[in-house]
């Protein structure tokens, strides 16, 4: 497939997510996966996951970052670029009417009410998900990674440690997991 083609199509990809995505950037998750792992095929599940927990640990916001290693993934550089203008543009459309008509909108019953129905909505969506990644983990019968999961929510969900800690953390358990690999492999 040539290159202008794939740009094409993660431009048009990436804008349409970021444009029907409501709720925040963990509801882009799924129907990321479900655009560049089922649909296009151009992902495995597993690099999917991989390129999630990248973009979540990155500064910013997640769609962006999701964008931005997606489209690397697939098309270096111009591909991150191309992802992360696809992905900006309709917030700032959106954010530039919404201040256009801050008052009217403000003010409107209909609109405040839209906006509380959604909520349960993107709550849905994000727990789907979690469940899709949680299931993807313990699927993968990775005894370490099941408890890395489990640790992690416990400790994020029990005893209400920061997620930046827990992200940390995570962090040196995947360094030291890489590293400990690779000496087995040398042995």
């Amino acid at each position: 497939m040539k290159k202008a083609h794939v740009l094409f199509r993660i431009f048009i990809s990436t804008l349409y997510l970021s444009a029907f995505t409501f709720g925040g950037g963990y509801v882009i998750v799924t129907l990321m996966k479900k655009k560049f792992v089922d649909q296009y095929h151009w992902i495995r599940q597993e690099e999917m996951l991989d390129l999630i927990a990248i973009a979540q640990s990155s500064p910013g916001a997640i769609a962006v970052n999701g964008a931005i290693v997606v489209g690397y993934k697939l098309a270096g550089l111009t591909g991150a670029l191309t992802a992360i203008l696809a992905t900006v543009i309709p917030p700032f459309l959106i954010i530039w009417v919404i201040a256009l008509f801050y008052d009217a909108f403000r003010s409107n019953r209909i609109i405040s009410l839209l906006l509380e129905g959604m909520q349960s909505g993107v709550a849905a969506v994000i727990a789907a998900v979690v469940y899709e990644m949680a299931a993807g983990i313990v699927t993968g019968k990775d005894a370490c990674s099941i408890l890395i999961l489990a640790g992690s929510f416990t400790a994020s969900c029990v005893f209400g440690l920061n997620a930046a800690y827990i992200a940390a953390a995570c962090v040196l358990l995947g360094v030291f997991r890489t590293l400990a690999g690779r000496r087995e492999k040398k042995a």
